[in-house]
């Protein structure tokens, strides 16, 4: 409602009356979408329209108002700077009080000594006035070390009370969990620390010796030839690690790995393991040969004691393997397994210059895997059965499931059906093959070789079909890399032998000859002589011009006279 409209009337029921030019009393929007997107927004008006106050001054005017101070002030008017508060979390973050103390431990049931005494180092986080105690670890010490009390309020007394900063102090005993840690001395920070905060530091104390108090005891002591404690105490955690191939090419699909061999120095022990490689098919065992002692020369009378049923003992082992037996460039046999050495780490080598001066370390390279494979043995491949073709024989040898030769599709293509036909007769001792006369059939696409013999009256000899298609190998060829005839070898009055059976040419076809002059490069001129000569062409024939086919349409009319 606007006071105008009363005329100074109270705001009384009765007495009020509302604006007939006000129509919307909603409030107004703060909030508006743009693009998908809330955008807040400042209204303008308020409830009826009405204009608000803020909106009505001017910038300079709300400038004003801003910086305006009062004139009148009630009581002191202090304008210092409030420093900022930083809690005690943050200020003592990271801040340890460090002291070094001691306890002692009584030694039951031992005639060599009654106590230990064990040295710890205490920290005190200032942060939450925390304590933990931490007991330095000592190698081959035989007693479990390390953190004794982990970090936690110490209790000081039976009321609850816990240890603070305030209550420490070098030369005092301090009784937690009812063991008694005398404190010796404290690090730097710990001192300026306390004397900063006005406490009173007492003089360092020595720490007492930490051997073993040993009682005025005579001990007794069996004489050994080799101390095995003292090779404990100096060799343990020292491994001599050797880089080695394993030559397994002898055994069925066998291979050369790559293995490391490590040497315990400190009980003569050693372990081989495998380096895999990614992607190499092995399943990933990690050690090739369990840590043991392996036994170099075994007794004379035990040379037949069955080792790969029974473990060897002591008892039965002349001698072990020892580091004098590992050279680098070397090859060792361990286990029946046949290693070349040919590095070792820094360390192995260290250790060898210092105790084995004679020995040389030559690290030598690691053969390639291609002149491993050339190394490796061939598989043998049994003798043709003659059963199929030499290829297809083959293949039941090379893989479990036989699979087709390829073949050479491009050649079968362009040779489709172009045959090289000649005349041959059989070259036998007996006598009765001498009227025999055969057709030798040779096949451009596959180089198969197929033998039909004419069937001929009265000769109590039936026709047909002599050997099916197939490559016929030439005489003294070997299985692995096989010789087959091919039309270069087809010369008149050449024999031909397949598979025992001798065959002596003795006529062609025409278009043998065109055939061959058409590849002469690679066919012997004594080859062509030949035919040329048989077949009455002469040399003049052989020109570009006669290629067109009119001289060498004649029919095979010399085998129709057979």
């Amino acid at each position: 409602m606007s006071g105008n409209w009363n005329n100074g009337l109270p705001f009384l029921p009765g007495y009020s009356f509302s604006d007939v030019t006000k129509s919307a009393f909603h409030r107004p929007q703060t909030m508006n979408y743009k693009n998908g997107y809330a955008l807040p927004r400042r209204p303008t008006v308020g409830i009826g329209q009405d204009p608000l106050f803020s909106e009505q001054l001017i910038q300079q005017e709300i400038s004003k108002l801003s910086s305006e101070t009062p004139d009148i002030t009630y009581g002191s008017f202090d304008q210092s700077v409030v420093e900022d508060f930083i809690p005690a979390y943050v200020a003592l973050d990271k801040k340890v009080l460090r002291y070094y103390a001691y306890f002692q431990e009584n030694v039951l049931f031992s005639p060599e000594e009654e106590c230990h005494t064990r040295p710890v180092v205490i920290y005190y986080y200032l942060e939450d006035d925390s304590m933990s105690i931490i007991e330095p670890v000592v190698e081959n010490s035989g007693m479990p070390q390390g953190k004794r009390i982990k970090r936690q309020c110490l209790p000081k007394n039976e009321r609850g009370d816990h240890y603070q900063w305030k209550d420490l102090n070098i030369g005092m005993d301090l009784e937690v969990y009812g063991v008694k840690y005398h404190i010796t001395q404290c690090d730097a920070f710990t001192k300026e620390f306390l004397e900063s905060e006005g406490i009173v530091l007492n003089d360092p104390e020595p720490m007492p010796c930490v051997n073993r108090d040993k009682k005025t005891r005579p001990s007794y002591t069996t004489p050994s030839k080799f101390d095995n404690k003292q090779q404990f105490l100096t060799m343990d955690c020292k491994v001599l690690r050797f880089f080695a191939l394993w030559d397994d090419a002898d055994s069925p699909f066998g291979e050369t790995r790559l293995v490391t061999i490590q040497y315990y120095l400190v009980d003569d022990t050693v372990e081989i393991r495998e380096i895999h490689k990614p992607n190499s098919g092995r399943d990933p065992f990690p050690v090739l040969m369990r840590r043991q002692k392996l036994p170099k020369k075994i007794k004379p009378d035990l040379e037949t004691f069955p080792g790969c049923v029974l473990e060897v003992s002591t008892a039965e082992v002349d001698e072990y393997y020892s580091p004098k037996d590992f050279q680098v460039g070397q090859r060792i046999t361990l286990l029946g397994r046949h290693i070349l050495l040919y590095d070792c780490d820094g360390f192995t080598k260290e250790y060898y210059q210092k105790n084995h001066p004679d020995m040389k370390m030559n690290p030598s390279k690691i053969p390639k895997k291609i002149d491993l494979l050339q190394k490796k043995k061939k598989k043998e491949v049994p003798p043709y059965n003659g059963f199929g073709s030499l290829e297809d024989s083959l293949q039941n040898c090379l893989y479990l499931i036989p699979e087709p030769p390829k073949k050479n599709v491009l050649k079968m293509q362009e040779n489709d059906h172009k045959v090289l036909r000649y005349c041959a007769r059989l070259d036998s001792p007996n006598p009765v093959d001498e009227g025999r006369r055969f057709i030798l059939s040779y096949f451009l696409s596959n180089d198969m070789i197929s033998i039909y013999e004419k069937p001929s009256r009265n000769s109590g000899i039936i026709g047909g079909l002599f050997l099916e298609k197939t490559r016929v190998p030439k005489p003294g060829s070997t299985l692995d890399d096989p010789d087959f005839y091919s039309p270069a070898d087809f010369a008149i009055g050449a024999t031909v032998e397949v598979f025992s059976r001798r065959f002596v040419l003795t006529d062609a076809d025409h278009y043998v000859l065109k055939y061959l002059e058409s590849n002469a490069s690679q066919i012997p001129c004594q080859t062509l002589d030949s035919l040329r000569q048989k077949l009455g062409v002469g040399t003049t024939n052989n020109q570009p011009a006669d290629q067109n086919g009119k001289k060498y349409n004649q029919p095979f009319s010399k085998f129709s006279g057979i």
